[in-house]
């Protein structure tokens, strides 16, 4: 309970924030209404449909009510609803941020242990060198490489677009996620492996894993039985970080490959300053970053018991 108070706390804040930052803009959002040379009567008008006539205060209460019923407001320029545009394009942006998540554990956690146990190896130094490449390189970066390599020269993933029938066209759209999956895995991964190799070479200088090897454990076993839940208790939060990360990191490659989703909804919105568009695509960001950090936490506690017991124990 402490942690949704926080959580509905933490939402409240950041829409503060959001409404501040948008209203500081230069410019009054009833102008994305008005066609140039106006007349007085047209732009009082405008502004009383946008709400802009009204004190900051009340705006501000009108839109916490709005958000109490789940009301994005109406886009000015496409005049549907926000909440229904942002569902359209969330279809694509999450699939690419969870697939890239995926991936991106795959390759790290591997190579991270392998990184940590192997150190003394040639190829053990070689994967930590190989990551703090990856870490320096921007995600933008690789995904103008990678459509240079896979699709222009070797034709063998498209460059860009997704499929105008969407996910009923099963075998296309995920054919068109493939190479935004592997441009955000890569460089999450290479972040991601790190921690992987911190927490591995933390378990392996361990006390309990010294214990259960003298006890007979074999190294696999004791690692497995022993080292790994531990391990990932400080892995999950990074985990949580980076699962926010690749959500972001999708909003950014979204528009290296043309794909319909956040990312090119707020790029437009800015551009043609849909003010209602622009804040309800901030808003539901920042709360999927809140929600990802929640669930991390949480399960960071039922993993590791210690955490969730909070009582004072006797001196």
């Amino acid at each position: 309970m402490r942690r949704l108070v926080i959580l509905a706390l933490s939402l409240l804040v950041a829409a503060a924030v959001l409404f501040i930052l948008l209203r500081l803009l230069p410019g009054d959002p009833a102008n994305a209404l008005l066609s140039v040379g106006a007349d007085p009567a047209q732009i009082e008008a405008a502004r009383r449909e946008v709400g802009s006539d009204l004190p900051l205060f009340q705006q501000f209460l009108h839109f916490l009510s709005s958000l109490a019923r789940f009301d994005l407001g109406t886009s000015f320029v496409s005049k549907t609803p926000v909440l229904g545009e942002i569902g359209n394009r969330l279809s694509v942006t999450l699939p690419l941020t969870l697939m890239s998540f995926v991936l991106a554990l795959v390759i790290a956690v591997p190579l991270g242990i392998v990184s940590a146990v192997k150190a003394d190896k040639w190829y053990g130094g070689l994967i930590s060198i190989v990551s703090q490449l990856g870490i320096a390189i921007p995600v933008f970066w690789v995904g103008i490489l990678l459509v240079t390599i896979f699709a222009v020269n070797f034709k063998l993933f498209p460059s860009s677009g997704f499929p105008l029938k969407g996910w009923s066209n099963f075998g296309a759209a995920l054919y068109s996620l493939l190479l935004p999956t592997i441009t955000i895995a890569l460089v999450m991964s290479a972040s991601l492996l790190r921690y992987v190799r911190s927490a591995a070479q933390d378990v392996l200088g361990s006390d309990y894993l010294r214990t259960a090897r003298a006890l007979g454990s074999s190294f696999p076993e004791a690692l497995i039985r022993h080292g790994i839940r531990n391990g990932s208790v400080p892995v999950i939060s990074i985990l949580g970080i980076e699962l926010a990360t690749a959500f972001l990191g999708a909003v950014v490659v979204e528009k290296v490959f043309a794909l319909p989703g956040l990312g090119s909804m707020l790029l437009l919105a800015i551009q043609q300053r849909d003010y209602p568009n622009v804040q309800g695509v901030l808003f539901i960001s920042t709360l999927l970053v809140l929600l990802v950090g929640f669930f991390a936490d949480l399960l960071q506690r039922i993993i590791d018991p210690r955490l969730r017991d909070n009582r004072a124990r006797p001196a």
